[in-house]
């Protein structure tokens, strides 16, 4: 696992301005790992929070691992610090449990904002992206405003920059396309300074801010449409190349892709970049007010994503959902008071920690929830001696069309997310749970796809980070048994049995004789939609 540099002409302008050089010091959680170091919040009042979330923002910066590489499950498992077995949200439909009513009864009552508000007494602001299907009138429309919050402007549905509707505590309010009053990313910077202007200054508060960028349709701001015009998506090794040995929607890529097809790609890298650069300027603003109302000093402010994307990867196109590192890897950023500068940390972080993490800043007693994710506090106070995890549970509930694609004859039903080319992103079948593992002497992933194939990948990262070899075919066939264990155990766990030891943990212990116990069962847990 590595840090990648905040090196000039990467994503920030160069470096981040803003996050990193402010004073306290900034915190990096990389790839799976954290880093950050805490200290007394000053004064007697609790420390405030802040939580920067895009939308799609790929790991260039370095980060943690997101639970499945889709929006609104990934959303739900930071809301709620569970699993997607768990919260049950399983794409980005009404059907899939995104915003439905099931989920505004069940699991909203019990996200973490809820408990901040309810249980410690802070006020909570929430500006930006909710879940996909957030405003549905099925689901009670904009009207409805989730438990827990202060505050509330949330966007209708999917991300968009201009065109939009907002929620403003239930009342809807609709914008057009004129820059300088519509522009959603200023937008939300605005409605947050705003607050932080207006709020009450006895309580502490937390802000969570999530932006469309840099989402498609990637429209920039009109001032940077000319940004990174010598910028192109990264051509790593796993650019363009044959996905030989992988899963069959990974296999059906047309490689070499074509001139157009590269083109396309490359100004759509190019126009997320320039995305990012307004939200840039939203993170510079926030600090600044912070600073200027004395705020910051007792302020902890996380910078992350909902989950990754691939720009060529395999020679798919453009998306995200699928199991490899550019998908499910996200930035993590972290400052606050205490945090010393530039310090990275190996411990493996998933974004189910997220709200475990602010839950203890409030001082909320964890063992009163049922999340699956770990506070991060005692990382990021420097804790030695630390026995933290060595695996997390990838999980992604493939989506499909029942017709076959009218510009893609040839294929048959079943596939979803088609380019011109006939290249598909997704499919039923693209079902699959993984363990990514890692510890001091591995770096493993499982995954199984829930098909006719039962097909397995498997991936040493120390010797193929960019995932190119499949080895499940040549890997110890006791150790691929004992991943397999491992990952059944995962797909079952909930709250403290989702933290027990990993296979390559001292604790472990693994009996062959359960191994195909209950297998069954376990797949139709995971994705029976009764349990929506």
């Amino acid at each position: 696992m590595r840090l990648l540099p905040l090196a000039p002409g990467r994503l920030w302008r160069g470096s981040p301005r803003h996050l990193p050089s402010c004073s306290p010091a900034l915190l990096l959680l990389v790839l799976g790992a954290c880093l950050r170091v805490f200290g007394v919040a000053a004064g007697t009042r609790r420390p405030n929070v802040v939580l920067l979330l895009t939308d799609d923002q790929d790991e260039v910066l370095g980060g943690m691992y997101v639970p499945s590489a889709l929006c609104c499950p990934s959303r739900a498992s930071i809301l709620t610090g569970k699993y997607p077995h768990n919260h049950h949200v399983v794409n980005n439909t009404l059907e899939g449990n995104c915003s439905s009513k099931s989920w505004q009864k069940i699991q909203e009552p019990n996200t973490f904002p809820a408990i901040l508000r309810s249980m410690c007494g802070y006020q909570t602001f929430f500006a930006g992206k909710y879940l996909n299907e957030y405003g549905a009138p099925d689901a009670g429309g904009l009207e409805h405003v989730p438990l827990g919050w202060s505050y509330w402007y949330a966007l209708e549905k999917n991300s968009k920059y201009y065109n939009y509707t907002l929620s403003i505590n239930g009342k809807a309010r609709k914008h057009g396309e004129n820059y300088s009053v519509d522009y959603l990313t200023d937008v939300l910077a605005n409605v947050s300074l705003d607050f932080l202007d207006y709020k009450s200054n006895f309580e502490p508060f937390f802000m969570m801010i999530a932006t469309p960028a840099p989402h498609s349709p990637w429209t920039a701001a009109p001032q940077y449409q000319k940004a990174f015009q010598n910028v192109f998506a990264p051509r790593n090794k796993n650019f363009n190349i044959h996905g030989t040995n992988k899963h069959w929607l990974i296999r059906q890529a047309k490689t070499p892709m074509t001139n157009s097809s590269i083109q396309f790609l490359d100004n759509a890298f190019r126009k997320r970049w320039q995305t990012l650069l307004s939200v840039d300027d939203l993170v510079e603003k926030l600090v600044k007010r912070l600073e200027f109302t004395g705020e910051l000093n007792n302020t902890y402010i996380f910078y992350t994503s909902d989950n990754g994307y691939h720009t060529g990867q395999f020679s798919l196109p453009i998306d995200k959902r699928q199991l490899y590192e550019f998908d499910i890897k996200v930035p993590l950023l972290v400052r606050g008071p205490g945090i010393k500068p530039n310090q990275t940390s190996k411990m493996l972080v998933a974004n189910i920690d997220l709200g475990p993490t602010i839950l203890d800043i409030a001082g909320y007693d964890l063992n009163k929830t049922q999340m699956d994710g770990m506070s991060l506090l005692p990382i990021l106070r420097g804790a030695s001696n630390l026995t933290w995890r060595s695996d997390v549970l990838v999980e992604y509930q493939g989506e499909g069309r029942n017709v076959t694609d009218p510009t893609c004859p040839s294929l048959s039903p079943g596939v979803s997310q088609c380019f011109p080319d006939c290249v598909c992103e997704d499919a039923y079948n693209n079902t699959y749970a993984c363990v990514r593992t890692m510890s001091a002497l591995w770096n493993l992933q499982y995954c199984e796809f829930d098909d006719q194939e039962v097909f397995v990948e498997v991936y040493n990262l120390t010797a193929d980070p960019d995932q190119i070899t499949n080895i499940a075919k040549s890997i110890d066939p006791e150790l691929l048994g004992k991943m397999n264990y491992r990952l059944m155990m995962l797909q079952s766990c909930s709250g403290p049995t989702c933290r027990t030891p990993g296979v390559f943990d001292p604790g472990y212990r693994f009996d062959p004789r359960l191994m195909f116990s209950n297998r069954g069962s376990v797949r139709t847990r995971r994705f029976s939609k009764h349990l929506l």
